[in-house]
C-alpha cells in the first residue's frame, strides 16, 4: 500500500509529468487499510443479503462508511447476474488498438484491480488494467471483447479503479452476434502486449467486423475517476438479443481496470441431443442464481462456473451462523443437528429432469458444510416473480420439493449422487441448495435431460432478480 497521506496518482511518476486534462473530481485521499477490529453490518438490497465491512474508529470515520454504505446500498440489481466476459468463463479481447502501459486482456481478470505503487516497466507506471499512450493522431482508442458465454446482457461496470489522472473520459460500448466462424476473422493478439499497437494489417482485418456499426448498449458517457467511492461506473442494459462480442470505445484514450458484462447465458438447445446428459445449472448453459440466504465469502453464483475451482475464493462461502449450539450432536446418520441453515436458489438454463447430482467441496478443508440437501419445483413466470418479491422465504403453494435427501459431506471432496438417491423425477426449472449449518461449496452439477415442461405451466420465464 502507498505510504499515508500519498495517493497512487501522487506516487504514479519519478519525474514531473502533467495530467491529462479533464474535469477535475473533488480530491479524496485515498484510504489506507488498518489492522484494527471491524464492525460488521449486514443489511438486505433487493431481496438479496449482502455483507460489507467497515471499520468506525472515529466521527469522521464513520461518516466515511456511512457515505460508503450508501452507495454500495444502491449498487443495481443485475450485479447478481453473471459476468459473461470474465476471463475464467473463457472471455478474451481479440482486438485493441493500443495497449502502451498496460495490456486491455487484465479487463477481464477475475480479481480486483490492485495497486502497487512502487511497480513500474519499461514502458511507465504498472497498471492493473487496460491503459493507452496519450493519444497524438486522430481518432480514439477501442478494443473487442469476445465473451466467454454468449448471452443476454442486463448491465455493465466499467471500473475505474485507481485510474484517478490517467482514466479514460468517456466511453460507449457496442455489442454483435456474430453465428459462424466466417463472420470472425483471425484477430488473435497473442503474446505480451504491453507497449504495443495494433499493427496496419490488424486494423484491416478487424475492418471486415464492421463494428462501428454494431448495435449500441451503452452511449457516450462519462465516466468518473478510480477512487474507492466513485470507481464503479454502473450501466443498465435493455438490450433483447444474443450478445457473443462487444465493443468498448474509449474517448479518447486512458485506462480502465475492468470491465464486467453481467447477463444470462443463451444456448442453442436445438443442437443437443436429447439423449445426452447436460448440466442444466451450468453458467454456459443458461443458469443463474436468484438469491440466497448469506455470501459473506463468496457468491453462489461461483458455483456454476467452468471447471473446479482453482482456490477457495471461486466458491460459495457463508459466515458462521451465531445459533449454533454451544456442544454439537449428531443423529444415528453422523449429521450435526443444528436448528439453522443456508441456502441458494438456482434457476436452470432449461427446463428438465436431474439425474445426476455433483457437489464439490474442493478447497474447502476447514469449512466445508456438515450436510446438505436439494430441493427443486417447476415454477411459472408469475409464480417465479411472486417467490422473488417475497424474496424465497416462504412456500405457500408448497411447490419445493425435496430432491436430494439431506446427505453428509466431507472436505476437500467431489460428492457424486446418482438417479437412486433423487426423490423426483419430474421436469423442473428451479433448485434449491440447502447447507447445514454454514460453510463453503466450490460447485454444483445437476446432469440431467432438457425437457419441455407440460403444456398447463409452460410460460416463458422472466430474467428478473
Amino acid at each position: 500500500m502507498p505510504a499515508l497521506g500519498l495517493t497512487p496518482e501522487s506516487r504514479r511518476h519519478s519525474s514531473w509529468e502533467t495530467k491529462q486534462p479533464r474535469a477535475r473530481a473533488n480530491y479524496r485521499p485515498e484510504r489506507v487499510a488498518d489492522t484494527r477490529p471491524s464492525r460488521c453490518l449486514h443489511f438486505k438490497t433487493s431481496g438479496i443479503f449482502r455483507h460489507f465491512v467497515i471499520r468506525c474508529h472515529s466521527i469522521g470515520e464513520k461518516m466515511a462508511a456511512d457515505q460508503t454504505l450508501k452507495a454500495v446500498t444502491s449498487e443495481p440489481d443485475f450485479l447478481q447476474f453473471n459476468d459473461l466476459a470474465c476471463e475464467m468463463a473463457g472471455g478474451k479481447v481479440i482486438f485493441a488498438t493500443d495497449e502502451w502501459f498496460a495490456p486491455a486482456q487484465n479487463l477481464l481478470k477475475r480479481e480486483p484491480a490492485e495497486f502497487i505503487a512502487t511497480a513500474f516497466t519499461e514502458y511507465g507506471k504498472w497498471m492493473d488494467g487496460w491503459e493507452t499512450r496519450r493519444k497524438r493522431i486522430p481518432g480514439h482508442d477501442w478494443c473487442i471483447v469476445q465473451l466467454g458465454v454468449p448471452g443476454l446482457i442486463h448491465g455493465v461496470d466499467v471500473d475505474t479503479s485507481f485510474f484517478t489522472g490517467n482514466y479514460a473520459p468517456s466511453v460507449s460500448i457496442q455489442a454483435a452476434c456474430l453465428r459462424t466462424a466466417d463472420e470472425i476473422p483471425s484477430l488473435v493478439q497473442e503474446g505480451d502486449r504491453m507497449g504495443k499497437a495494433a499493427a496496419e494489417t490488424e486494423f484491416e482485418a478487424v475492418a471486415e467486423l464492421h463494428s462501428e456499426t454494431w448495435a449500441e448498449l451503452v452511449p457516450v458517457t462519462e465516466l468518473k475517476p478510480g477512487y474507492p467511492d466513485s470507481c464503479h461506473n454502473y450501466f443498465p442494459v435493455t438490450f433483447a438479443h444474443r450478445v457473443t462480442h462487444i465493443r468498448l470505445n474509449m474517448y479518447p484514450d486512458g485506462g480502465i481496470a475492468r470491465l464486467r458484462v453481467y447477463g444470462i447465458g443463451q444456448k442453442d438447445w436445438s443442437a443437443d441431443p436429447s439423449s445426452d446428459l447436460v448440466d442444466l445449472v451450468a453458467l454456459v448453459n443458461g443458469g443463474v442464481c436468484q438469491g440466497y440466504s448469506d455470501a459473506h465469502y463468496g457468491h453462489p453464483r461461483n458455483m456454476i462456473g467452468l471447471g473446479r475451482a482453482p482456490n477457495m475464493g471461486d466458491g460459495w462461502e457463508t459466515a458462521r451462523r451465531l445459533d449454533r449450539p454451544k456442544v454439537l450432536e449428531t443423529d444415528e446418520k453422523g449429521i450435526l443437528q443444528v436448528p439453522g441453515s443456508e441456502w441458494a436458489v438456482f434457476r436452470l438454463g432449461h427446463p428438465g429432469v436431474i439425474c445426476n447430482i455433483e457437489i464439490d467441496t474442493n478447497h474447502f478443508k476447514g469449512n466445508f458444510p456438515d450436510s446438505c440437501k436439494i430441493e427443486a419445483c417447476s415454477l411459472t413466470a408469475e409464480e417465479e416473480e411472486q417467490y422473488l418479491s417475497a424474496r424465497w422465504a416462504s412456500d405457500e403453494r408448497g411447490k419445493w420439493k425435496i430432491l436430494l435427501p439431506p446427505q453428509k459431506l466431507k472436505p476437500h471432496h467431489t460428492h457424486l449422487f446418482s438417479e437412486e438417491t433423487l426423490e423426483q423425477t419430474e421436469v423442473v426449472t428451479h433448485v434449491r441448495l440447502v447447507i447445514a449449518p454454514d460453510g463453503g461449496v466450490s460447485r454444483l452439477r445437476l446432469w440431467g435431460h432438457p425437457k419441455a415442461v407440460p403444456s398447463s405451466d409452460a410460460q416463458k420465464l422472466t430474467s428478473k432478480l
